[in-house]
């Protein structure tokens, strides 16, 4: 294996043509300057230079030698560079696994703005997969970060995970329903409405396990139409088609004519869990998962403002309005 410090001294003798002047350049006594090219020519088997007493100059082998040389230390100094930009996690890749609820809350597209905005060159590739699958994609190394609804065992031998939301439901309603400018919201009031289940295959609004969060608030819901996804289901509640039940999370992407109502005793979150492998071989893989879980502690901060400030405001913009002309009609009375 050619040694690269031998390199860099064969470099200096061959461009100085002096063993004398190299030897000042590179720092060095000129005697061991002198040792180290003719243990190199003795490695390769090749003479790199012809002498004579008033200097130096490069055989035809030695300037063809010169030149791959030459790349290969600009090779060796970009490598190292890259390395050391890997070890700081400016570089490199990251394979993420994720549910549908990470990417529509924002959870996951708010992290990987902020790791672009600091790491341009990181590469990103994300894999919509069950939450199944994306902890054995962790165990076998395929994936590096996996959003999931349900976390390892608290004694999982190589996964360690970090609750990221715990987000309350929100009732969607119709802007023109009789509820959306209710004072209160009744289990008995919400039995009687038309629903429009989310049909996930796994998490927290599974069908079942939607049926069954309603049960325990006290009514039973009446399902008349079932849709894939969160974002369908606003739509078909902007379409007069049914209320449904969405994430607080998905509050700024309701559709016009759509009302959400918050429903203090209907107690059921949509968790997200982030999880990783205990054994982090990679810088990046670190600093990634600290974003996430940064921008799941100041996001839980935002929400509890929002929630303070949300008591005792209208439902909707109709109710605005509405409070609006009996607080003028008191006025002029």
């Amino acid at each position: 294996m050619l040694d690269i410090r031998q390199l860099q001294y064969f470099v200096a003798v061959a461009e100085e043509e002096h063993v004398g002047r190299a030897a000042e350049r590179l720092h060095i006594s000129q005697s061991p300057l002198s040792r180290q090219i003719a243990q190199l020519e003795e490695r390769l088997g090749l003479t790199l230079f012809e002498r004579s007493q008033q200097r130096i100059r490069l055989t035809a082998d030695g300037r063809t030698f010169l030149a791959e040389t030459r790349a290969l230390l600009t090779h060796a100094t970009r490598l190292e560079s890259l390395a050391r930009r890997l070890g700081r996690g400016d570089e490199g890749g990251l394979c993420i696994g994720y549910l549908e609820n990470a990417m529509h809350s924002g959870v996951l597209s708010d992290a990987l703005r902020t790791l672009r905005s600091t790491r341009p060159s990181v590469h990103i590739a994300l894999y919509n997969m069950q939450s199944t699958d994306q902890l054995e994609g962790l165990r076998q190394r395929s994936l590096d970060i996996a959003l999931v609804c349900e976390p390892p065992l608290k004694d999982d031998p190589d996964l360690d995970t970090a609750q990221l939301l715990s987000d309350p439901m929100l009732l969607a309603l119709p802007e023109s329903h009789p509820l959306a400018a209710a004072h209160d919201l009744t289990p008995e009031a919400l039995g009687a409405l038309d629903w429009i289940a989310v049909l996930q295959k796994e998490g927290a609004l599974k069908h079942d396990n939607f049926v069954a969060a309603c049960a325990r608030a006290g009514f039973t819901p009446n399902i008349s139409m079932e849709a894939t996804e969160p974002l369908t289901a606003l739509g078909l509640v902007a379409a007069g088609l049914g209320s449904a039940m969405i994430q607080s999370s998905l509050r700024r992407q309701a559709p016009s004519g759509v009302v959400l109502r918050e429903v203090p005793w209907f107690t059921y979150r949509t968790p997200l869990w982030a999880a990783w492998h205990k054994v982090n071989l990679r810088p990046l893989v670190a600093i990634f998962r600290e974003v996430l879980l940064e921008n799941a502690r100041v996001a839980a901060g935002r929400n509890v403002d929002a929630n303070a400030n949300a008591v005792g405001k209208p439902a909707s913009a109709k109710e605005a309005r509405r409070k609006k002309s009996v607080v003028a009609s008191a006025g002029r009375g």
